[in-house]
C-alpha cells in the first residue's frame, strides 16, 4: 500500500532514552527526522506524547512550543503530555543476589527507620497511542510507530487487521519489541541515517531533557 495519509504516533521517552545507541551525548533533531520520514510519503498527523513533572521546567515548556510549531522553524508536532506519578519504593529485585532486597539511602542504612523513597513512572502515554490509533484509524492508511513496547501489539494488530499499513521508526539495539518488528511493513532503523538527522548543536543530556 503506497503511503499517502500517515499517522506518527511517539513515545517520547522510548526516542530520548534508545539515541544513546548511536552514541552517548549523540541528540536528534525532531524536525530533520520528520522530514526525513516524509520523503516517502507526507504525514498527516503526528503526535509526542510523554510524561513531565507537574510543572514542567521553562526548558521543556519552550520545547514543546517549538514541537508544535509549523516548518520552517519546527517540525508541527502535537503535544500530549501527561503528569508523571510518584510510586514509593522500598523494595527492589537484585539480579546478582535472585532476591527481593530492601533500599534504603545512604544516611539511613545503620538506622532503624528510613527516609521516604520514590521514582517517578511514566502513566498514560501507552493508553494514549493506542487511542489515537484506534480514535483516528478511519483517517490514515499508514500507522508510523515510534515505541518498542510490546503492550502496544493489540492494537497493532487491530490496525493492520483493518488493512492499514505499520511502519516502525526506532533506534536499533534491542530496543524495539520483536513482536512489533515481526509485523512491521517497513522498519526506519535511525542508527542509518543518524547523521541526516542529527541535531546541529549537541550537548550532555540530562534526565530531565525532553528530546
Amino acid at each position: 500500500m503506497e503511503r499517502k495519509r500517515a499517522l506518527w504516533l511517539i513515545d517520547a521517552a522510548y526516542l530520548l532514552n534508545s539515541q544513546r545507541q548511536c552514541g552517548e551525548n549523540y541528540q536528534f533533531d525532531y524536525r530533520k527526522l520528520r522530514e526525513y520520514i516524509e520523503r516517502d510519503g507526507a504525514i498527516w498527523h503526528a503526535y509526542y506524547l510523554n510524561s513531565t513533572p507537574n510543572p514542567p521546567s521553562d526548558r521543556q515548556d519552550a520545547f514543546h512550543t517549538w514541537l508544535r510549531s509549523a516548518p520552517p522553524n519546527g517540525p508541527k508536532i502535537v503535544t500530549e503530555l501527561y503528569q508523571l506519578k510518584r510510586q514509593p519504593v522500598d523494595r527492589a529485585f537484585c539480579e546478582t543476589c535472585n532476591e527481593v532486597v530492601e533500599v534504603r539511602c545512604a544516611p539511613t542504612r545503620q538506622l532503624a527507620t528510613q527516609h521516604p523513597l520514590h521514582k517517578e513512572v511514566q502513566k498514560g502515554v501507552d493508553v494514549g497511542i493506542a487511542t489515537l490509533a484506534l480514535v483516528h484509524i478511519a483517517e490514515y492508511n499508514t500507522l508510523i510507530l515510534s515505541s518498542g513496547d510490546g503492550d502496544l501489539l493489540d492494537a497493532v494488530e487491530y490496525v493492520i487487521t483493518h488493512g492499514k499499513n505499520f511502519e516502525i521508526v526506532a533506534f536499533a539495539g534491542n530496543t524495539v519489541s520483536t513482536e512489533l518488528q515481526s509485523r512491521a511493513d517497513r522498519i526506519y532503523w535511525i542508527n542509518e541515517f543518524a547523521e541526516d538527522v542529527k541535531r546541529a548543536h549537541q550537548a550532555p543530556r540530562t534526565s530531565r531533557d525532553a528530546t
